[in-house]
């Protein structure tokens, strides 16, 4: 095989259509580390993908890696249903220790499915059933997951077709900067909980993300989120805040509610949460909220001792201060400046309405137009770096890149994606 070829045909032959990101990235990868892969033709990539998301601390660290190792060498259990195991034990204590009680959080953990959507699933029934309401406020561009309840909270139309059935149960209220001035869509919000001619049925939980993700890397003020939070508390309504994509310090504090000063009811998460990239998902809430029956919501891979093993490496390794977080934002910071400067090419060629957006290292650079989001994507990959795009049109090139990813690693993906953007701006020239 020469260095050009890729040797795909049985993939593509086997492998159902559904597929999204081997047609974005077409090579087949053999290795990684820290924030680069490598393909079967030792060709090496600069990754601001990360698992779209879930490898915050990079492919295979070290530190990560030996202790999973070593808990699998040593006959670690590896599938134990929901029973007890020392390894659970472990990363419940530290994470009491370690994350909730330095923020003031007292939360019970529930073992759900081993993705974000299970996680989500899991919330939206502990939140019907304790409240005896069935509603649930969502808001417009939001993502939750495609499994039908989580889908059902999701905004984005090509998920919801896909679905085959009609999607109920959710209310959809504009999202923070959808309409004018962030006070607005608080006010809509609340005309419809008091008003009883709204066509809205009172709601047991307000469901958001501090940042929307795949929705376009859209930011929520804080004073937008503590408006949803003071609505929550008027009015009796749980808030379940999804930090599947944001959390585990994605936005630069451990959980991206933190920043304003949240205690939500209810949160899910998944993703980075394992720290290794392997399935974990799991919902903290209220201690009240805990109301379940033994058996009464169950699973097969409700946890996983291996990600339990990785995840309490990761929080111990990371999270016992802030030097990580205020890495984050020194990073995140960087990642701004030069979007910004991208945003003002994209301005000087006449396209306007194109800007950077985000929080930590969770970045966006919106170029208005999908096709030419993608062509950026394309072309990135053939200068050597594997980015995504996400928002309502795909508009949005997103930048996840790893939490540990060196300043000359970040800055060479940067020199990328602005390289090929100013390529696709002089063909609109």
């Amino acid at each position: 095989m020469s260095n050009n070829q890729v040797n795909s045909e049985s993939l593509e032959r086997l492998e159902s259509e559904v597929r999204t990101y081997s047609r974005s990235f077409p090579t087949v990868f053999t290795r990684a580390r820290g924030a680069k892969l490598y393909d079967e033709n030792d060709r090496e990539y600069i990754d601001f993908l990360a698992g779209a998301g879930t490898l915050n601390y990079g492919h295979n660290n070290p530190k990560l890696k030996k202790v999973l190792v070593d808990y699998l060498t040593d006959d670690g259990i590896t599938h134990g249903l929901d029973m007890w195991t020392s390894a659970k034990r472990e990363f419940l204590e530290t994470l009491e220790e370690v994350i909730f009680k330095p923020r003031g959080l007292d939360y019970k953990v529930q073992f759900c499915g081993p993705t974000g959507t299970n996680a989500i699933e899991a919330a939206l029934r502990i939140a019907r059933n304790v409240t005896g309401r069935t509603n649930i406020v969502s808001f417009t561009n939001a993502f939750h997951g495609v499994t039908l309840g989580a889908l059902a909270t999701t905004a984005n139309s090509k998920f919801r077709h896909a679905a085959a059935v009609p999607t109920q149960g959710v209310s959809f209220m504009p999202y923070c900067g959808y309409m004018e001035g962030d006070s607005s869509s608080l006010e809509f919000l609340e005309k419809t909980l008091t008003d009883s001619s709204s066509g809205v049925d009172y709601p047991a939980a307000i469901l958001l993300e501090t940042v929307q993700g795949e929705g376009g890397i859209n930011v929520a003020s804080t004073k937008w989120l503590q408006g949803i939070e003071a609505i929550c508390k008027k009015h009796d309504i749980l808030l379940i805040v999804d930090d599947i994509q944001s959390g585990c310090g994605r936005t630069g504090a451990y959980f991206s509610f933190e920043e304003a000063g949240l205690k939500p009811d209810i949160v899910t998460t998944s993703k980075s949460l394992s720290g290794y990239g392997l399935p974990f998902a799991a919902v903290f809430m209220r201690r009240d909220l805990d109301q379940w029956k033994p058996g009464e919501y169950n699973g097969t891979f409700r946890g996983n001792n291996l990600a339990f093993v990785t995840s309490t490496a990761a929080m111990r390794e990371y999270w016992t201060n802030d030097s990580l977080a205020k890495d984050v934002q020194r990073k995140g910071k960087i990642v701004e400046h030069r979007f910004k400067q991208m945003a003002r090419m994209c301005h000087e060629a006449g396209i306007e309405g194109a800007e950077e957006r985000g929080r930590g290292l969770m970045r966006g650079l919106d170029v208005v137009d999908g096709d030419m989001a993608d062509h950026i994507v394309a072309g990135c990959f053939e200068q050597g770096l594997v980015i995504e795009t996400c928002g309502h049109s795909g508009q949005v090139v997103k930048c996840l890149c790893s939490l540990l990813i060196t300043d000359d690693e970040l800055n060479q993906g940067l020199d990328i994606v602005e390289k090929v953007l100013k390529q696709e701006l002089a063909k609109k020239a």
